[in-house]
């Protein structure tokens, strides 16, 4: 008998273009109330895309957002989705000592649940910035009533990364859950699998194929997160940077939607409470 599809978890960080970290340097937190905001059009896209195919999300949303914008936290609870948390400020976890840490991901919990009237399970760090220098971070969500975290990204990257952490569910508290997005192993080497800058860069077909990997030989549901900014290529251009950071965050913005729709066609696709928290009794505890 065929297998059946393993349903993946389809992610969404719901930021706008000028609270991206890598843009934090060109774009100081007193301009962003100033700044042009194209979130709420962007996730409404989204929203209607996700409906088209039957399918359901997650939408890691910034209390900075759902403060703003509170009927757009209510529209994606309307179609199903769930919605977790970003933290407030989209400020990095390792740029945070425990108390500011807590508060923000406190109060973030707190606002989303407010507004949306639903528990707010899980969390993810901005920039995945959960790592080995600050694994406490891990004793303020549990402590917040968080069930999962998805903050842990286990590749080498210059930003962020523990390439040593699990690859898959792991409980790193009693009550915690982490989930990592998903990468694909060559080469004694984890490589990434899950979306983001590296889904506008490399072909669809090379993309498809990394998470077919995972949920046919690792067995494993893959995680996948993107941006709203990511299917807006006619956002603002930011004067000033760096070749790097124009290249990555520019690359390929024109595509990203085409791909999307093709990547939901070619997968099943839910959210994460449903993915992982039914039997999350028999996640195995982590190695961090």
């Amino acid at each position: 008998m065929p297998r059946q599809p393993i349903t993946n978890a389809l992610t969404i960080d719901v930021e706008d273009y000028f609270q991206v970290s890598a843009l934090a340097p060109y774009i100081p937190r007193d301009q962003w109330d100033s700044r042009e905001c194209r979130v709420e059009r962007n996730v409404d896209r989204i929203l209607q895309m996700l409906d088209e195919r039957q399918t359901r999300a997650t939408f890691f949303t910034l209390g900075w957002i759902a403060e703003r914008y509170p009927h757009l936290v209510r529209r994606i609870v309307h179609g199903g989705h769930e919605v977790a948390s970003h933290g407030y400020g989209h400020e990095r976890a390792s740029d945070l000592n425990a108390a500011d840490f807590s508060a923000d991901v406190g109060r973030a919990k707190k606002m989303l649940e407010d507004i949306s009237g639903h528990e707010v399970k899980g969390y993810r760090a901005p920039s995945f910035s959960i790592g080995a220098g600050n694994l406490w971070a891990f004793d303020c969500l549990e402590r917040a009533g968080y069930r999962y975290s998805s903050s842990i990204y286990p590749i080498r990257h210059d930003h962020y990364g523990m390439p040593d952490a699990p690859r898959f569910a792991h409980r790193v508290r009693s009550g915690l859950l982490e989930l990592p997005v998903t990468t694909a192993r060559f080469f004694n080497r984890n490589w990434p699998a899950s979306g983001g800058g590296y889904f506008r860069l490399l072909p669809y077909p090379l993309s498809r194929w990394l998470l077919q990997k995972v949920n046919e030989l690792d067995r494993q549901a893959a995680i996948f997160y993107f941006h709203p900014w990511e299917i807006d290529a006619g956002q603002p251009r930011i004067p000033g940077i760096s070749a790097k950071t124009r290249f990555r965050h520019y690359v390929n913005l024109q595509h990203t939607e085409g791909r999307l729709r093709r990547l939901l066609a070619d997968f099943k696709w839910g959210r994460m409470d449903e993915v992982f928290l039914v039997d999350h009794a028999q996640v195995p505890v982590g190695s961090v």
